[in-house]
């Protein structure tokens, strides 16, 4: 059973940075593409970055697109969302996610961090 579980999330002013981690469990790390996700209060959860099985590939939502970075650490089975340039609207839990490469929906997913942006 693959588990993944987050870390990092907290409070931080506008224009700060935070990074948030992802330790992934019961599975070999590198079959698995992975990804963030948020949720807002009130709002729908939506993609914010994601990293392919091999590392070759990230992809980010136009919201976040040059202030956050997605990356892994393999040795660590680990994926980290480095966030910069936080803004009030980044406000959310934080879900990592993954699925067996070449899959096409999340097939597993952590409890979630919060990351609070104030103003």
């Amino acid at each position: 059973q693959v588990q993944l579980v987050e870390s990092g999330g907290g409070l931080v002013q506008t224009g700060g940075s935070l990074r948030l981690s992802c330790v992934v469990s019961g599975g070999t790390f590198n079959k698995y593409d992975k990804g963030w996700f948020r949720q807002a209060p009130g709002k729908e959860r939506e993609f914010v970055a994601s990293i392919n099985w091999s590392g070759t590939t990230t992809n980010y939502s136009d919201s976040v697109k040059g202030r956050f970075t997605i990356s892994r650490d393999n040795a660590k089975n680990t994926v980290y969302l480095q966030m910069s340039g936080l803004k009030p609207e980044d406000t959310a839990v934080y879900y990592c996610a993954a699925r067996k490469r070449g899959g096409t929906d999340m097939e597993y997913w952590g409890q979630g961090t919060q990351v609070t942006v104030s103003s």
